[in-house]
C-alpha cells in the first residue's frame, strides 16, 4: 500500500499564514497607556522627577500636577477636589522646605532669558505664563538693573543680534542692504525703534553698554 502525500499548494501560495500573523500583530494603532490612579505617593514621585528635569515655579508644579489629578478622575473616577488637596499640601511642603522658591525661580529664568536676547517686555509674559506676577517680575528686573547696570533691554537686544548676526554684527559690507530686515527681526523679538536702531546702526557693540 503506499502512503499518500498531501497535495502541493497552488504555485504562489504560502503554505502557511505565520508571516501574515506576524504582520498582522504590529498594524494599527498602538492602545494608550492606562492612567495610573493618583494618590498622595503617586503625585509627590511626579514632583519630584519632574523638579530633577525643570526650574519650576510653585503656579507651575501646581498646574503639571493638576494635569495628572484631572486625567485620574476622568478614568477613575476619582474626585478632583481631593487631589487638588493634595497638590496644595505637597506645594506648601516644597515652599517650607524651599524646593519651590519664586523669587529664586523668577531670577534665574530672568538671566537666562536676557542672556539669549528677550526683551524685559517678552521676559515679564513668559513669566506671567509660568504664574510669577508682574510685581516679582517688575523686582526682579530692577534688581537686575542694580547688579549689572546699564539699560537691560540693550544688553538683551545685543545678545539676540550677536547670536542672529544682525545690525552691528554683520559684515561691514552687507549691513546697509540688511538694515530694514534686522530692524524688523528686533521688533518682532519685542524691542522698540530706538533700542533696535541703536543696535543695528552702532559702530562698536561695546559702545552701547556705557550709559
Amino acid at each position: 500500500m503506499t502512503r499518500d502525500t498531501p497535495p502541493r499548494p497552488p504555485t504562489g501560495s504560502r503554505p502557511d499564514s505565520r508571516s501574515d500573523t506576524r504582520s498582522d500583530s504590529h498594524s494599527g494603532p498602538r492602545a494608550p497607556k492606562p492612567v495610573k490612579r493618583v494618590t498622595p505617593q503617586h503625585l509627590e514621585h511626579a514632583a519630584l522627577r519632574y523638579l530633577e528635569r525643570f526650574a519650576s515655579s510653585t503656579a507651575n508644579l501646581r498646574a503639571v500636577l493638576m494635569r495628572r489629578v484631572q486625567r485620574s478622575a476622568q478614568a477613575h473616577g476619582d474626585d478632583p477636589a481631593e487631589g487638588a488637596r493634595w497638590v496644595d499640601a505637597l506645594i506648601e511642603r516644597y515652599v517650607r522646605a524651599n524646593l519651590l522658591n519664586d523669587d529664586t525661580y523668577a531670577r534665574m529664568r530672568t538671566e537666562s532669558l536676557l542672556r539669549r536676547g528677550a526683551s524685559t517686555r517678552m521676559i515679564a509674559q513668559k513669566l506671567a505664563a509660568k504664574g510669577i506676577d508682574r510685581d516679582r517680575t517688575d523686582r526682579t528686573l530692577d534688581e537686575l538693573r542694580e547688579d549689572v547696570g546699564g539699560n537691560l533691554d540693550v544688553r538683551a537686544a545685543l545678545a539676540l543680534a550677536k547670536r542672529r548676526r544682525l545690525g552691528v554684527y554683520r559684515a561691514p559690507e552687507a549691513r546697509a542692504a540688511h538694515r530694514d530686515k534686522d530692524m524688523a527681526a528686533l521688533g518682532r523679538a519685542g524691542f522698540g525703534y530706538e533700542i533696535a536702531r541703536r543696535v543695528v546702526d552702532a559702530e562698536d557693540p561695546d559702545e552701547l553698554l556705557v550709559e
